[in-house]
C-alpha cells in the first residue's frame, strides 16, 4: 500500500488556488478577437488628442498592450472642414464590422447596425481591459465619450465647433459627446445616444480635461479595428 501523504490536502488546495488565479487572469485579459473598446484611460489633455493621427495612435497603443495590436485601429472621431481640408466622417474610418468587445460580445455587425439598433450598453461598451466604464449614478461619472459626430456618424457642417478644433484644442471650442451607458438627464433620444448626446462646455473654454470631467466625462473615445 502507498503511504498516505499528510501534505496531500495542502497540495490540492494549492493546485486549486493556482487554477483559480490562472482563470482569473485569463478573464481579465481582452479576448483575442476584440475589435472594439472604449479607452479605459484618456490621453489626459482634454480635447487635444493630437488630431486624428494622435487618437488613432493611442487606440493602437492600447490595443497593442491588450494583445490585439496586429489589427489596425482607428478612433471613432469626425473632423470638420477647415483650412482647405474636407470633413472626415467617423463612420467612414472604422471598417465594415462586425465588431466585438473584450468579452467577445458583438456590439454591431456592420456600419448600418452600429448607427441603428446596436448592442451598445453600459455592460457592453467595455474598455480594452474588459472593464465597465463608470456611468450615470457612479462616482465619478465617465460616460461622456468624444465623437464630434452626428447620430449617423457624419461630421457637422457649419462654423460651430463640435470637434475641439479637430482634436487639437484643450481650451477653447466644443466637442460633441455620446453616452457610453445610453443614459442621461432625460428619457429622450439624445440622452440615450452613444455618439451624439450633447456638446461639451465649461469655464476653461469647453475642451479642457476639467471641462470634460465637469459634465460627466474624462476625454475618453471609442476605438474600432478596421480589419
Amino acid at each position: 500500500m502507498i503511504a498516505a501523504n499528510k501534505n496531500f490536502p495542502r497540495i490540492c488546495l494549492g493546485l486549486v488556488a493556482g487554477l483559480l488565479m490562472t482563470m482569473s487572469g485569463q478573464s481579465a485579459r481582452a479576448d483575442g478577437d476584440m475589435s472594439f473598446f472604449v479607452t479605459g484611460v484618456g490621453i489626459g489633455n482634454g480635447g487635444n488628442l493630437g488630431g486624428l493621427a494622435g487618437a488613432d495612435n493611442y487606440c493602437q497603443t492600447l490595443a497593442q498592450a491588450s494583445g490585439v495590436g496586429a489589427k489596425t485601429w482607428h478612433a471613432y472621431l469626425s473632423t470638420q472642414a477647415a483650412d482647405g481640408k474636407p470633413a472626415v466622417n467617423a463612420r467612414d474610418r472604422i471598417g465594415k464590422g462586425p465588431w466585438q468587445n473584450a468579452k467577445g460580445v458583438v456590439i454591431a455587425k456592420d456600419v448600418a447596425e452600429l448607427h441603428g439598433t446596436n448592442n451598445l450598453t453600459k455592460q457592453t461598451a467595455l474598455s480594452e481591459k474588459g472593464e465597465v466604464i463608470n456611468g450615470r449614478g457612479d462616482t465619478p461619472n465617465r460616460h461622456d465619450i468624444l465623437t464630434g459626430s452626428q447620430p449617423d456618424g457624419t461630421a457637422f457642417a457649419g462654423t460651430d465647433d463640435r470637434t475641439c478644433k479637430n482634436w487639437t484644442s484643450s481650451t477653447q471650442g466644443s466637442a460633441m459627446l455620446g453616452h457610453a451607458d445610453r443614459m442621461g438627464l432625460r428619457d429622450d433620444d439624445a440622452s440615450k445616444s452613444w455618439n451624439s448626446s450633447h456638446p461639451s462646455r465649461g469655464p476653461d473654454g469647453g475642451c479642457s480635461q476639467n471641462d470634460l470631467r465637469s459634465t460627466g466625462g474624462d476625454a475618453l473615445f471609442y476605438c474600432f479595428a478596421t480589419n
